[in-house]
């Protein structure tokens, strides 16, 4: 990257696949002796190579649309997540997938990804605590996430009013911008860290439940200067907040006599260095036997957008961790990135492997008497 900025390497195809086919798993950070921040290095020269590709296809357009018009704008994305829901429910999911149309475009993955969608959910500004109030935090929905894994969502919340925590949902918070930084768009990214920088002002915590989220919302500082670093130092992991609370006493827990594989996703374990969180967490379910998954060390090849992008070598590694999975023996998985369990649901359902992939939060609030989404 040095020798292509200081134009000792040409800006070509070479070095574009070179990156490219960088899961930005950030693996090599967390083994590095001397910190090397190559995340914010391979982001920085993505915006180069963005304007070296010439000439844009209609996915390339679809691509901008997504990331410019639809993930910051809440209006629209509800809209798409209707418009999904009608989609999946009204047949013409079936017809689309019969004539062969969603090869043609390139976006059966894509498809393919997608869980049934429940109700969109009209979120409350504000859950209060039950019983004896401990505290306030704030919760970060995401985009996806509001889509394709609301219930994750509600447990969150349903488990942080139990401890004792009243949770507020700012009605103007937006996409992380994750998407958008390692997409080239560094100023789109920048206004969205600005605007989740507004939209969370005062709130002590700001919990995630999607590491990757986490991971961008914890690297604000960057984006927004001094007032990211404040905001960056209250973004905490949904499973290390709940780890450390201290409010646990009394609070009951239904035993699951089940192996809970535990998949790390790489901005959970590389980036927020949070994943033992998960274990412990895990660990307050009787009976319950948590074990890692074979291979948390290698990426799942979800990576954000990568396997959309590089589909040959993201089936690589996903074809790994379903073996994995099946190795296990295990009857749920647990993965804390909505993108990682997309994704690797999505492979098991193409295996015929019928397995429970849930967030770790979920698994809990279920033992402790969560029984689906009441958040509207």
């Amino acid at each position: 990257m040095k020798g292509v900025l200081e134009q000792r390497i040409p800006l070509g195809d070479k070095f574009i696949q070179h990156i490219d086919l960088c899961l930005t798993c950030r693996a090599c950070e967390a083994a590095c002796p001397s910190g090397v921040a190559y995340g914010g290095l391979v982001d920085g020269v993505r915006p180069l190579i963005e304007q070296a590709r010439g000439r844009r296809g209609w996915r390339e357009v679809a691509r901008d649309t997504a990331l410019r018009s639809v993930l910051p704008d809440t209006a629209r994305l509800r809209w798409l997540g209707r418009a999904l829901r009608f989609y999946q429910r009204s047949g013409v999911q079936v017809l689309a997938r019969r004539s062969g149309l969603l090869e043609r475009l390139g976006v059966a993955t894509l498809e393919q990804e997608l869980p049934p969608l429940p109700p969109l959910q009209n979120w409350r500004a504000v859950y209060p605590a039950s019983g004896s109030p401990r505290g306030e935090v704030g919760l970060f929905l995401g985009c996806v996430a509001r889509l394709a894994d609301a219930e994750t969502l509600d447990a969150t919340i349903f488990v942080l009013n139990r401890l004792g925590y009243t949770v507020h949902v700012p009605q103007t918070q937006a996409c992380c911008g994750a998407l958008h930084r390692h997409g080239g768009e560094p100023g789109m990214a920048d206004a969205l860290a600005s605007r989740n920088v507004a939209a969370f002002e005062g709130v002590s915590a700001v919990i995630a439940t999607a590491s990757g989220c986490g991971a961008t919302l914890a690297e604000y500082p960057a984006a927004a200067g001094a007032e990211g670093q404040g905001f960056s130092g209250r973004v905490t992991d949904v499973s290390t907040f709940l780890d450390r609370a201290e409010h646990w006493a009394g609070v009951e827990v239904a035993p699951l006599a089940a192996r809970i594989a535990v998949h790390d996703p790489c901005t959970l374990r590389n980036v927020l260095r949070a994943a033992p969180a998960v274990y412990a967490l895990l660990g307050r379910i009787p009976e319950a036997i948590v074990e890692p998954l074979a291979g948390n060390d290698q990426c799942c090849g979800a990576a954000g957008a990568y396997h959309l992008q590089q589909p040959q070598m993201a089936a690589l590694l996903q074809g790994d961790k379903i073996e994995a999975i099946k190795r296990s023996g295990a009857r749920i998985l647990a993965t804390s990135n909505v993108g990682c369990a997309l994704w690797l649901a999505q492979g098991l359902r193409a295996q015929g492997v019928e397995l429970q992939v849930n967030h770790p939060v979920t698994i809990l609030a279920r033992q402790m008497g969560y029984t689906g989404l009441c958040s509207t």
